[in-house]
């Protein structure tokens, strides 16, 4: 049987094993982080999640079964959360056209106020990848791109709106190309979440 990654010995011997242990430990910064803004504002790490991605992404994309797809929660747990935001008033539910069953979630202006504070909460990280040369910037960005799209198509990844998947996206014989912007792409130009992200066809 193959040896877990958090296996000591693993670690040692095996590269990739150290490259998935420093992934998850960063990931508990951030999950440290919010909770860290969580107790300052007396709001949950989901609910502090969706204010900030309700205050950046399009109106279509703020539903509530987007929202638990994005987080990789269930949509009561994205309900609940968006019930007592709605409590506290820093959202509201808006018109989502034709579909009567569904809302759009929009931030209150005592929304968009309390953002400015908590939208900070990756500060910590920020600074230190600052620090980087261009160089290593630009290595970890293919890498994390590389990844993330690797991990949705092998469906652990619900939701990206990286420029791998999208409809306007190229691969061309001399790299990449978007067919939205009407130019080719660097591999630092490569987006994670890019707000003309269109699926493509199935």
């Amino acid at each position: 049987m193959k040896k877990s990654a958090f296996d000591i010995e693993s670690q040692q011997e095996n590269l990739t094993s150290k490259v998935v242990v420093g992934l998850e430990r960063i990931s508990e910064v951030f999950k440290a982080l919010l909770w860290d803004q969580a107790k300052a504002t007396g709001l949950s790490p989901i609910q502090i999640q969706i204010l900030v991605f309700v205050t950046y992404h399009k109106p279509e994309l703020c539903k509530v079964s987007y929202l638990a797809q994005e987080f990789n929660v269930t949509k009561p747990t994205i309900s609940d959360a968006v019930r007592v935001l709605l409590l506290k008033g820093l959202v509201e539910k808006k018109d989502a056209g034709q579909d009567s069953r569904s809302y759009i979630i929009g931030l209150t202006e005592s929304g968009h106020q309390i953002v400015t504070g908590i939208e900070q909460f990756a500060a910590p990280v920020s600074s230190q990848v600052e620090k980087m040369s261009a160089e290593q910037l630009s290595s970890i960005y293919k890498s994390l791109a590389d990844l993330i799209y690797q991990l949705n198509r092998s469906g652990v990844l619900s939701v990206q709106r990286t420029c791998y998947l999208c409809n306007f996206y190229e691969n061309q014989e001399d790299g990449h190309y978007c067919h939205f912007l009407k130019q080719k792409l660097m591999e630092t130009e490569i987006r994670i979440d890019c707000p003309e992200f269109e699926s493509k066809p199935s």
